[in-house]
């Protein structure tokens, strides 16, 4: 397949304190536009190597189109990227896994050569394919359907079957577009216990959802995507950090001149207040509770979660968007189950 130049070259783009012989994929200002919508708009991405990294934002975000730009599947219209060192990312096409969105395999095959197809495009020999695609089988419970078709497969195991063939050819780096989509929470487990092991034996795994808990349960780092653009793109902590810890407090006494360490703003329910940390942290907050005689019965402070992060970052407008990503998802895997 040829693979023309992009329309512009925005050059080689400053890292944020990263060598780039540490990144496994490095992107600076992707544009990509379709019968003049802008679907991308100036994203910038930076993955390290074997790390696991989540492209989060809902339906429509950007989310595929970015991937398959760094992929080479599609050329962007702008802007600079470069995957395990090579500028066209097709020159290691063999060192990449691609699950897409949009899965298929072709149902009179059996399970163990489906793999083992999957397996030779990526340059191992159908023989070798064979014996690596019963091992996989093996090893996570599918041996007694190696030489099943898919089609008599159920759409779970059909699915794990495709998962396999994504990671036959031990790549360097694994792409998975919205991968829990469809799988049933067994299933889901199964998934992320393999992320993890991917990242654990050194693979780079990047992948795109709009659900927030798989983000904060398996990811190191993220790019928040909305709109076509990247508001954010870094470690999960440093997305939360962005808020103050919450205070949940309760005291005995009502009044005081511990009061003075509660910002102003504080809601006050009974004997409970909650607020905001202060910038000066909890220690000097104890030390004018307790020296003020507030009588603390209970005191907690907790961390925002990825959802708060994600909501002060994309906005409202975008947090909707995933919620309603997520209810439509949800919706279609109960109907399925409903037509079985």
């Amino acid at each position: 397949m040829k693979i023309e130049p992009f329309a512009s070259f925005t050059g080689t783009p400053v890292l944020d304190n990263v060598p780039s012989a540490d990144l496994a994929i490095e992107a600076r200002g992707l544009v990509k536009r379709f019968d003049g919508f802008t679907a991308v708009d100036g994203v910038d991405i930076s993955v390290p190597r074997g790390a696991i990294y989540g492209i989060l934002g809902p339906n429509g975000a950007g989310k595929t189109t970015t991937l398959r730009m760094l992929l080479g599947i599609i050329d962007p219209d702008s802007g600079y990227r470069c995957v395990l060192g090579h500028e066209r990312p097709t020159e290691v096409a063999r060192r990449i896994g691609y699950l897409p969105e949009e899965r298929g395999l072709y149902p009179a095959m059996k399970a163990v050569e489906a793999i083992a197809f999957l397996a030779a495009l990526r340059g191992v020999p159908l023989k070798e394919g064979r014996r690596r695609g019963r091992e996989l089988l093996e090893q996570h419970g599918l041996g007694y359907a190696a030489d099943r078709q898919i089609r008599q497969l159920s759409k779970g195991m059909a699915q794990q079957v495709q998962l396999l063939g994504t990671l036959v050819h031990e790549p360097d780096l694994v792409v998975f577009d919205e991968p829990f989509s469809g799988l049933d929470a067994l299933n889901q487990g199964k998934l992320e216990r393999m992320i993890r092991s991917l990242a654990e034996r050194g693979t780079t795994v990047i992948f795109s959802t709009h659900v927030i808990a798989h983000a904060e349960r398996l990811c190191d780092q993220i790019a928040i995507i909305a709109g076509g653009k990247v508001p954010f793109a870094g470690p999960v902590d440093a997305a939360r950090d962005r808020l103050r810890p919450q205070v949940r407090l309760e005291t005995r006494a009502q009044e005081g001149p511990w009061r003075a360490a509660i910002p102003a703003d504080a809601r006050h329910e009974g004997r409970f207040w909650f607020f905001t940390l202060p910038e000066s942290g909890v220690e000097p907050l104890l030390r004018a509770l307790i020296e003020g005689d507030a009588g603390i019965l209970s005191l907690s402070i907790e961390r925002p979660g990825l959802h708060d992060a994600f909501v002060s970052i994309a906005g409202e407008a975008a947090a909707r968007a995933l919620e309603e990503s997520a209810q439509e998802e949800a919706e279609k895997a109960i109907q399925k189950k409903g037509r079985r």
